[in-house]
């Protein structure tokens, strides 16, 4: 059995379609183990990233490996290791739930017969209902259930909520994601592509922001949520000459200013306290906070 390290790595992988860069000398590694975000834009490559990895589309330059291996020359030996929803989702039209469910299980050595229950009755899918007559969220839920029934070493999920309601939504991220990775956190690994940061906040240890094909930025979640800050102060009256330089941002309105910290919020909080303010407060950005500040940082930055 191999022992690598990594499960993902990805090296200055590039690829167009025709003169759009759709990726541009990407590279990132996932540690087996980990629920890793790979967060952008629509249209920032997330999903041309993904199809790389799954020899779905072929890079024009650069490497991809899942599991220490070359998903071109090995693709049977890394595809029986993962499971992959994709951001749009397709079944037989003339097979039921139950249908499709024990299609997909023919291909694969394990089958968790209990989570597939559960999951239905979770979901309230109707195992003898076409898939042609399923919703564009009962298809998701369907995709969500046939890819964590195999339990496998890897879960690759592109937009995997989007078509759900809010509240399915968060029960599936906690409860299914959750406690698939929980089931044995030390070899099963997810990587998550989302634009819906914040429902995923409790489960992701590191992450990935990239715009245009291009990483802008890569940290583990909670060194991240300690680097970036929200200060707020506010003053009995408009401070005079105050020297806010550093700050990712400033937004003041009267006697209360706003700013971001990017690792240097104890400096920053200094040259407030030296103003005397009434009230000072110095909070940790949410992840989904994070992705938008680092809409504003070049890589030369970070």
């Amino acid at each position: 059995m191999e022992t690598e390290t990594n499960v993902i790595e990805i090296e200055n992988l590039v690829r167009r379609y025709g003169k759009l860069e759709a990726v541009n000398g990407l590279s990132l590694s996932v540690r087996r183990g980990r629920c890793y975000g790979f967060f952008g834009r629509n249209g920032a490559g997330k999903t041309t990233t993904i199809k790389c990895l799954l020899n779905l589309l072929r890079p024009d330059s650069g490497s991809v490996r899942l599991f220490g291996l070359e998903p071109q020359r090995n693709e049977v030996r890394v595809k029986s290791r993962l499971c992959y929803v994709p951001d749009t989702i397709a079944f037989y039209p003339w097979m039921t739930v139950a249908d499709t469910l024990k299609f997909l299980a023919a291909f694969r050595s394990h089958w968790n017969r209990e989570i597939e229950a559960d999951l239905l009755d979770r979901f309230q899918l109707d195992p003898n209902q076409k898939a042609s007559h399923l919703s564009r969220g009962q298809k998701t839920q369907l995709a969500l259930i046939g890819a964590v029934c195999p339990e496998p070493e890897l879960l690759l999920l592109d937009e995997p909520t989007s078509g759900l309601d809010p509240i399915v939504r968060r029960e599936f991220i906690q409860t299914v994601i959750g406690a698939y990775h929980a089931g044995d956190p030390e070899q099963r690994t997810v990587f998550v592509s989302t634009h819906l940061i914040a429902e995923f906040e409790g489960l992701i240890d590191e992450f990935t922001v990239i715009e245009r094909g291009r990483e802008l930025f890569s940290a583990q979640a909670e060194e991240a949520r300690q680097r970036f800050r929200k200060i707020r102060a506010r003053f009995s009256k408009p401070p005079v000459g105050l020297d806010l330089s550093g700050a990712m941002s400033v937004r003041q309105a009267g006697q209360e200013v706003e700013l971001l910290a990017n690792g240097n919020s104890e400096q920053l909080l200094e040259r407030l306290r030296a103003k005397s303010p009434e009230e000072l407060r110095c909070d940790s950005l949410s992840l989904e906070e994070i992705f938008v500040a680092a809409g504003t940082l070049s890589k030369a930055t970070v």
